[in-house]
């Protein structure tokens, strides 16, 4: 009997992880179901039996690695001391010039276009990285080309490198490498990096700006408070008015007074809540609640899941193309998202399909999308699943976009309120003593 890891959330919100055996993966999400349990990954354990029985795969050595490189890939140490290149595996580059999102897009349109125009993945790969500028970057691809030559996938390589390719990046070379679609993923790539420096940088235009404008104001607060606010008290019980400054000007002053002598106290509350929140995201059961805060989050929770479901979606459709079942398609299509709740829903998903039910009911019960798009899959299964996707597909670009949109015109509203209520706040904390003195209305009080 076939051994099997299990993570699943509790009705409380609890997460549950546990080994145990069963018939076979469809019975056992039938009873954690049953139990009152939402399967979010169940994978079959590897056990001394079933590892014997795995082919003997051959991996290089970090030495090997070194050793095979020549001229500035020398220089190429393995990082043990760092945590995430220990984790992964990886060869920490340290030198060299800064390999940027721009080269990794370089490469994939040219290595795309190699490929559509019939070239392997070795001829193509050669090709490259003749032209290939940033030298850290060319070692990286010859480290690629190496894996290739010896019978091993790109996205093989690329895992090691997690500090350079991104996650969702190397997930999408993996589903086109083992749906023989490559070419197809590499698009699907190339649209992801330019959608994402797109995204960032349309939000940084409008954020950036009003973020000095923010902080620019914080500062001359605080300097016309500790400077000018003293000064112009000073003046004030020099001339022997009965003048007094305003309440919230004198209490402001008396707080960053306090705050000067008792800086430490604020700083290390404000630590501790960061702290114990980083912790509670880090447990199971915080990482799958984190996760579905970002799917519902004001603003930004719908594009995060439409990108997300998109992703999922061109996966499984490019997968469908390549002659896959949907079972298959939904658990190959699993490795390009890291959410728990989309990973859950895909699970529930791939689990129904086995117990004869319908795959697209979880993305509905969810109800964290467009109901259209949940109806197009539906007649979809009616008729033509490949056509309907591409209908699909446009309808999500379209929807993204809409999305997109109402955030550039909400976002600016947003930062203009923030920069707008600290901008009055030094108005009157600051400019209208200021303005007090200038009028010289204290002289006829100290006169009087």
């Amino acid at each position: 009997m076939p051994t099997y890891q299990y993570k699943a959330m509790a009705k409380n919100g609890r997460i549950v992880k546990n080994t145990v055996t069963d018939d076979s993966k469809a019975e056992l999400f039938k009873k954690l179901k049953k139990n009152g349990l939402t399967p979010i990954s169940i994978q079959q354990a590897v056990t001394l039996d079933n590892l014997n029985k795995m082919p003997k795969m051959k991996h290089r050595t970090t030495a090997e690695m070194l050793g095979d490189m020549s001229g500035d890939a020398s220089k190429m140490l393995y990082d043990a001391s760092n945590h995430e290149g220990a984790k992964k595996g990886g060869i920490q580059i340290t030198t060299g010039q800064k390999i940027k999102i721009r080269d990794i897009m370089i490469f994939t349109q040219s290595f795309m276009l190699l490929k559509k125009a019939d070239f392997n993945n070795v001829h193509a790969l050669e090709t490259v990285i003749r032209s290939t500028e940033n030298p850290r970057f060319k070692d990286v691809l010859k480290d690629i080309l190496r894996g290739v030559e010896a019978g091993e996938y790109m996205f093989s390589t690329m895992e090691y490198y997690g500090n350079i390719f991104p996650v969702i990046y190397v997930n999408m070379i993996k589903v086109g490498e083992l749906s023989g679609s490559l070419t197809n993923s590499l698009e699907q790539a190339m649209n992801y990096l330019e959608t994402s420096q797109s995204l960032i940088k349309r939000v940084k235009k409008i954020v950036i700006p009003n973020l000095f404008q923010f902080f620019g104001l914080i500062i001359l607060l605080l300097v016309g408070t500790i400077v000018a606010i003293p000064s112009i008290q000073d003046v004030f019980d020099a001339v022997g008015t009965e003048e007094e400054l305003p309440a919230i000007t004198m209490w402001f002053s008396d707080f960053i007074t306090s705050a000067g002598s008792w800086w430490y106290i604020p700083v290390l509350v404000i630590a501790g809540i960061v702290g114990g929140i980083m912790f509670y995201i880090h447990t199971p059961n915080g990482r799958f609640k984190f996760d579905t805060f970002k799917y519902k989050m004001p603003i930004f929770g719908s594009l995060i899941y439409a990108v997300d479901f998109s992703r999922v979606m061109k996966a499984v459709s490019l997968n469908i193309k390549n002659g896959m079942r949907i079972q298959q398609a939904l658990e190959v299509s699993q490795n390009v998202v890291k959410n728990n709740v989309m990973l859950s829903i895909l699970e529930v998903s791939i689990n129904n399909c086995m117990i004869g039910k319908s795959w697209i009911e979880p993305f509905e019960d969810a109800g964290l999308g467009n109901s259209m798009t949940t109806e197009m899959l539906k007649v979809g299964m009616q008729t033509d699943l490949a056509t309907m996707m591409d209908k699909l597909l446009e309808f999500i670009e379209m929807d993204i976009d809409n999305i997109l949109g109402k955030i550039m015109k909400v976002l600016p509203e947003v930062s203009y309120i923030f920069v707008g209520i600290v901008l009055i706040f030094f108005v009157v904390v600051v400019l209208v003593p200021c303005i007090q003195v200038y009028m010289g209305s204290f002289m006829f009080s100290a006169y009087l």
